[in-house]
């Protein structure tokens, strides 16, 4: 019954996930599944922009935008222009060849420059009524714009959701189909047309609606005006630039698919062009990626810098430069948005997600989905993870593949990530499976080996060998500076002391054991641990001085966190200095037990000797002291420095001492270098008795950056103490008295 239980929990964990992603994803639950699609359909549009490829060129007419540059601005002052200025733009790009020009901004309000407005700011009094006769009868800049723009084709835009004038709708819109399929079109009760001066030119709907993130990857063409279908400003546009009459809104049949139902727009045909869009009547639109050689300078067009014939025939965009919106090509004007989609129908590049694509999606969850619930259901975890590899895979190469190619929208990511999911699902309850299967082996050396170590021995019990073994180890020793003085500073509070200690050594433990290392005894001030024992090891060296590096990292955090809890109670507080020394070397590592309690230990020369380097490390100053085998060992990979030549007795091989002081870039930095240079010099001189020498070379020392005067000074003292002491003509360089 047990075992039954177990592997019901395998995969019904699993599969109640994969269902509930299922509904999420199909439901679009939060905008989650938009948003993860606007992301993936961002990433294609960055990679491959279909526009960049097509070349914009090749768009007939040319669609331009009308640049407001810091030329322009400098020519005709800062934005807003008078409409003044835009009729005399209008009539050089009408000269220019210009076929179509496009305001792409609202132009309900009259210009704020215009006669009858400054009329009416004028004082009242006789001494402004010459001024008011000279303004009466100058013609007014709306008037003009109008009729700059009249004599050609011209669209202008009208604000849905505002009250106002009504627009003008020049073309009509026809409908096709199911009228239930214009619930998805977005609907107002109000707009704000043009001014009368513009009645004669068509309008469109200057709205855009960003996705949920904030991002404008799809533009409507047609929207809802009170029951009554409006067109966009791009699709106005289009209408012009096809010499159509109208154009015709067409619905599919009830049945879209197999998680959705109802009838939605299907396309929109414009003259010749058929124009595929979403169920609201919106469209994808393909960012070029680089609109520069769409932009045109207003102020290159004004001084007639533009080449012959750049704008025949073209259909030309003038917007204001800080109606700007967010696109997955960057912050883009409204204008420059506008034209891209007018581009995108005038060449054919028509980013679609087809009715089927939700469905196609769902399918492939499902079906994947129920094939690692199955796998996992019968044990075969390993087959279940390359399946969900595989499919993930392969159905992202698939979607980009359709985008790259048939310019098709295919969410890969929601599915996909759905089915990591479920895959990492099965797989924890798999883990907490094999947790409580081997909870016994694991309870029997928690406290003696790592949890890393626990965890492959307990998959290959041989590992663990408890009769012994002799084999290289690095050795640790971390220590708390000063403990005596800083027990005695809490003497009368016992609990907040032990609550220190706790605090300072619970991160330290467990960073060598992330790294690896075997936890071997623990005292009330420090604690030691090793590598390369009970596992193999080859970087132990190199491991041993990484955990050393990140403890001196993690004390001044905990030093931080103190001192900021300190600072709030009022108390008094002394850092916590500790002091790490490592050797490596042969030692002798097995298990060890009495009164039914088991350990795992190593004990030899370098063991010995990193308890000794630790106690020694504060007299030098930095935090890391190693033996010279250790530096060998992890030379690659840190900055050593050399800080002493010790023996522990009379008649016992000197050591030498280093100081971890980084990584190989601290290593090959300019300031290390010299450092290091230094210091050879100075144990040289040392070593061949000459104290004047040393003596000057350790007073330059003092001065560059990274030097420790703890050390100098201790070396200076020493340097005295030989003055006093010759140590003779066969002395080997190392100090022993200090170690008596």
């Amino acid at each position: 019954m047990k075992l039954r239980s177990r592997r019901m929990e395998v995969w019904a964990f699993p599969l109640a996930l994969l269902i509930v992603l299922a509904l999420a994803v199909t439901s679009n639950a939060g905008d989650v599944a938009s948003r993860l699609r606007g992301i993936l359909f961002d990433s294609y549009q960055h990679a491959a922009p279909h526009l960049a490829q097509g070349g914009i060129a090749q768009s007939r007419p040319a669609v331009r935008v009308l640049d407001i540059d810091h030329a322009s601005l400098g020519r005709f002052g800062p934005w807003p222009w008078p409409r003044s200025v835009l009729a005399k733009l209008a009539a050089e790009l009408r000269t220019a060849g210009a076929a179509i020009i496009v305001l792409a901004m609202p132009l309900d309000q009259p210009d704020p420059a215009s006669p009858e407005r400054l009329i009416a700011a004028l004082p009242d009094g006789p001494q402004s009524d010459q001024a008011r006769a000279v303004l009466s009868k100058l013609p007014a800049p709306d008037d003009a714009l109008a009729a700059a723009l009249i004599p050609g084709k011209s669209v202008t835009g009208f604000v849905l959701g505002l009250k106002g004038r009504a627009p003008t709708l020049a073309g009509g819109i026809e409908f096709s189909g199911d009228r239930a399929a214009l619930a998805h079109v977005p609907e107002y009760e109000a707009a704000s047309g043009a001014l009368a001066q513009f009645d004669r030119i068509p309008s469109g709907a200057l709205n855009l609606l960003p996705d949920p993130d904030g991002n404008l990857r799809r533009i409507q063409l047609v929207f809802r005006l009170n029951g009554k279908l409006v067109p966009s400003l791009a699709a106005e546009a289009l209408r012009l630039t096809q010499n159509a009459p109208g154009m015709i809104v067409r619905a599919r049949d009830s049945g879209r698919n197999l998680v959705e139902s109802g009838s939605a727009i299907a396309a929109i045909d414009v003259g010749k062009l058929e124009i595929p869009v979403e169920p609201d009547g919106s469209m994808w639109v393909s960012y070029s990626g680089d609109s520069g050689s769409r932009n045109i300078s207003a102020a290159a067009l004004d001084r007639g810098a533009l080449a012959p014939g750049s704008l025949k025939d073209a259909v030309v965009f003038i917007g204001a430069p800080g109606d700007a919106v967010a696109t997955p090509d960057g912050v883009r004007t409204a204008a420059t948005v506008e034209a891209a989609a007018l581009e995108n129908m005038l060449l054919g590049v028509h980013l679609a997600r087809p009715p089927s694509a939700l469905t196609a999606e769902m399918v492939f969850l499902g079906v994947v989905g129920l094939a690692i619930v199955i796998l996992f259901a019968r044990g075969q975890f390993w087959t279940a993870g390359l399946l969900a590899g595989v499919a993930i895979a392969g159905f992202g190469y698939l979607s980009w593949w359709l985008f790259s190619q048939k310019q098709v929208l295919l969410d890969a990511l929601s599915p996909d990530l759905a089915l990591a999911a479920v895959f990492c699902a099965g797989a924890g309850v798999r883990g907490l499976e094999i947790g409580r299967a081997r909870a016994r082996l694991k309870s029997a050396f928690a406290e003696a080996l790592p949890a890393a170590a626990v965890e492959q021995i307990a998959r290959r019990p041989a590992l663990l060998k408890l009769e012994g073994e002799a084999r290289p180890v690095s050795y640790l020793v971390c220590g708390v500076r000063g403990f005596a003085g800083l027990a005695e500073s809490f003497r009368d509070d016992p609990k907040g002391f032990t609550d220190l200690m706790a605090r300072a050594l619970t991160p330290l433990i467990d960073v060598a054991l992330a790294r690896g290392a075997t936890l071997d005894r623990m005292t009330t001030d420090g604690f030691s641990c090793f590598w390369n024992a009970p596992l193999d090891d080859p970087e132990h060296a190199i491991h041993a001085c990484e955990a050393a590096s990140r403890m001196t990292e993690v004390v001044a955090e905990v030093n931080d966190a103190l001192a900021r809890e300190r600072r709030f109670d009022g108390l008094a507080f002394q850092p916590i200095e500790i002091g790490i020394g490592i050797s490596t070397g042969m030692a002798i590592a097995g298990g060890f037990g009495a009164h039914g309690r088991s350990a795992y230990s190593a004990t030899g020369d370098c063991t010995q000797l990193a308890n000794r380097i630790q106690a020694l490390s504060a007299q030098y100053g930095p935090a890391i002291i190693v033996s010279e085998d250790t530096r060998k060992e992890a030379e690659r990979g840190f900055a050593f420095l050399e800080v002493d030549y010790i023996a522990a007795g009379p008649r016992d091989e000197p050591v030498k001492l280093y100081a971890v002081l980084g990584n190989p870039l601290v290593r090959a930095s300019p300031k290390f270098r010299a450092l290091a240079t230094f210091h050879e010099h100075i144990f040289q001189s040392l070593r061949t008795q000459q104290w004047e020498k040393t003596k000057g070379l350790i007073e330059q020392c003092r001065k560059l950056s990274g030097a420790s005067q703890k050390l100098y000074d201790l070396h200076l003292a020493r340097i005295a103490y030989f003055e006093d002491n010759p140590p003779g003509p066969d002395w080997d360089g190392a100090f022993r008295p200090i170690l008596k």
